[in-house]
């Protein structure tokens, strides 16, 4: 089963945890044991696994990508010039995949999976794809 999620960003940069949304997918299916996959198809926004109790963990990957990757870098060439983008983009990746184990989402006590926009804001979509039999 796939399904595709679509979410609009506030922001140029931001990360959005999207965690409930593929364990309700998972719940949906009723999928016990397998795994599941979170793919974005931009090529200017990933998604990652990282820390969700702490709001500054979000607030200082964002920070330190842009030190990093800054804007206006006057050798770029990208026409667009969202060569940043494409650059944190490209960091973080555009998939992740997550065991699944009772019904749940396999996952640690302080993480949770983030749709990570680079180039905001926009209406975005990514896809949970089911790699199990339900």
């Amino acid at each position: 089963m796939l399904k595709k999620q679509t979410l609009r960003t506030n922001k140029r940069d931001e990360m959005i945890e999207v965690t409930e949304e593929v364990q309700a997918f998972v719940s949906e299916l009723g999928v016990q044991e397998g795994a599941v996959l979170i793919y974005c198809p931009h090529t200017t926004a990933g998604i990652t696994i990282n820390e969700n109790a702490d709001p500054d963990v979000k607030r200082d990957m964002i920070r330190r990508f842009d030190e990093v990757y800054p804007w206006n870098v006057v050798k770029d060439l990208h026409a667009e010039g969202n060569t940043a983008a494409h650059m944190k983009a490209s960091t973080v990746g555009a998939s992740q995949t997550v065991i699944i184990t009772n019904g749940r989402l396999l996952l640690g006590t302080w993480q949770g999976i983030y749709f990570c926009e680079f180039d905001g804001p926009r209406q975005r979509t990514f896809y949970i794809k089911s790699l199990s039999q339900s």
